[in-house]
């Protein structure tokens, strides 16, 4: 299969994706409220010499989340000289093809965890898919990170992935070293896969729709758990912690900016809320 026709095939498949993520995000705030929060649609360009651009979709004040970003993405251009060495393939002419979907959702309810999807597809001179799913709460739940880490680990074994190596990736990336503390309870994390289109294609394919569902146990599982006030203020402590990776170290945020991305796209992740002490 030629590179054109996979560019085709991921493009419109992470399209359904956001649709799906969107549709089922918007279906569990209607089970709650009866004038239940909805995803506002913004478009945008990357530029005018017809580079691509995205779409991002935003609900905010729900009743299960205070803010949960959506967004999709496809461009293409040349790197800055001083970034090409740091992108796989780009180290010559800085040309690239890059489309993602990426989901950040921060809960309303603190025991329920914040959750994190993206997956892409990059082309250069190479061409490799790479994402990942990742939780990050405030209040310690044993159960649910077992739970979690198995539903991620029966994902890898069907797909024949080396669940143990995609763990450690994730817990090494979303690691702050200035804090010398983790971000969250990890996930999986991959990069770079580069061989077998068709294999990672399908098992891109099959996380993402893994997602959706896994935030649905999660969350129809907590939603109607009480909370305090103290319960919220290890929250907004946690979402500071979101915000110092996301600005510092997120190479999703790194790449956005440095490929002429959207800024209030790429900065989606960050909550509407946070503290520091």
């Amino acid at each position: 299969m030629n590179i054109e026709l996979k560019k085709k095939y991921v493009d419109s498949w992470f399209n359904y994706l956001q649709s799906q993520i969107c549709n089922q995000f918007e279906l569990l705030e209607k089970e709650l409220s009866p004038k239940p929060k909805k995803f506002t649609k913004r478009e945008w360009a990357k530029n005018k010499k017809k580079e691509g651009g995205g779409v991002s979709y935003l609900l905010k004040n729900g009743k299960i989340f205070d803010k949960v970003g959506v967004n999709k993405s496809t461009v293409s251009g040349k790197f800055a000289k001083e970034f090409r060495s740091k992108i796989l393939g780009a180290e010559k002419n800085g040309n690239y093809w890059a489309s993602g979907v990426s989901v950040v959702a921060h809960m309303k309810n603190p025991k329920i965890p914040a959750l994190h999807f993206n997956t892409r597809f990059i082309v250069t001179s190479k061409n490799w898919f790479g994402g990942g799913v990742d939780a990050t709460p405030c209040i310690k739940d044993i159960k649910e990170m077992k739970k979690i880490h198995n539903r991620l680990k029966m994902i890898c074994k069907k797909n024949k992935r080396n669940y143990i190596k995609y763990k450690k990736l994730c817990d090494n990336y979303f690691y702050l070293p200035h804090r010398k503390e983790p971000r969250g309870i990890g996930g999986i994390f991959f990069d770079y896969e580069t061989k077998d289109w068709i294999k990672n294609f399908k098992f891109v394919r099959e996380l993402g729709l893994s997602f959706i569902d896994i935030s649905k146990k999660i969350i129809k599982r907590k939603e109607k758990f009480k909370w305090t006030k103290k319960d919220k203020e290890k929250q907004f402590l946690k979402r500071g912690r979101y915000v110092e990776f996301n600005l510092l170290y997120d190479r999703g945020t790194k790449f956005g900016l440095n490929s002429g991305g959207n800024i209030d796209s790429i900065l989606m992740s960050l909550p509407p809320e946070a503290k520091w002490k």
